[in-house]
């Protein structure tokens, strides 16, 4: 596997959203924009029951935003519109109408985190460790922090957030809310997610819809939050601390 992809597949009512990218699984904007779209289409397939997002590869979930592209950001619309990939995708997940499972099988940064967040129900394995590293190059997790103060709670976000040079744990994640459960290996976490995608895809979809409506309820205003705090990303990114720091990845 060298090249980035997004693929689908969807079978016995079970879709499975799969991305991957070479530098650990990072996401650059192309591919967040396909994700978006992905996860919108397969909402809208009514023969679509429930929906498994993963990555492929075994170590890292997700690296987050790409570095090559944050590099590159000279003007603040350009960072409003880098940041907002994110937003889109976690406001893709948001209101696409199935139940989504997460299925996390290694570490996740930054962006990483904040789709593991906005997953319905996340799944990991004891390598999914997390970072919000943001912070340490003078911008802050701003666009995925509802996601993840939604799952793990204000105190546990800032922490992640102010210590932002730390991995935490897969344990740690799971105490905090963030994962359902853990398991020993990648195999292992692939068997409970299937097993668990094909007990929901029996249920009533109705209700699986009405359910989702409720896990998300107070948060239709998230398409306006979520491009704010982009803007506010977009500006610090000009900043000469982010710019010095960036420097470092150059």
């Amino acid at each position: 596997m060298t090249q980035p992809y997004i693929k689908q597949d969807l079978k016995n009512g079970i879709a499975t959203i799969s991305f991957f990218h070479p530098e650990h699984n990072s996401l650059p904007s192309d591919l967040l924009i396909k994700l978006s779209q992905t996860i919108e289409k397969i909402g809208a397939n009514e023969d679509v029951k429930v929906v498994i997002l993963k990555s492929d590869g075994d170590k890292t979930f997700c690296a987050g935003a790409s570095f090559k592209e944050l590099c590159a950001i000279n003007e603040e619309e350009t960072g409003k519109l880098f940041f907002s990939g994110f937003a889109n995708v976690i406001n893709a997940i948001r209101k696409c109408p199935k139940i989504i499972i997460g299925s996390v099988q290694g570490k996740a940064v930054g962006g990483g985190v904040g789709i593991a967040a906005a997953t319905d129900y996340c799944l990991a394995s004891k390598f999914a460790s997390i970072k919000l590293s943001e912070l340490s190059i003078g911008i802050g997790p701003f666009v995925v922090a509802p996601a993840i103060e939604r799952k793990i709670g204000i105190a546990a976000l800032t922490q992640l957030t102010l210590d932002a040079t730390a991995f935490y744990t897969a344990e740690w994640a799971h105490n905090k809310g963030l994962y359902a459960s853990l398991y020993e290996n990648n195999k292992e976490l692939e068997i409970a997610v299937q097993k668990l995608a094909q007990n929901l895809a029996n249920y009533n979809p109705e209700a699986l819809i009405a359910l989702k409506q409720i896990l998300w309820k107070d948060t239709e205003n998230w398409d306006e939050l979520l491009q704010e705090r982009a803007a506010i990303s977009g500006k610090l990114v000009l900043s000469p601390f982010t710019k010095a720091a960036l420097k470092h990845f150059q």
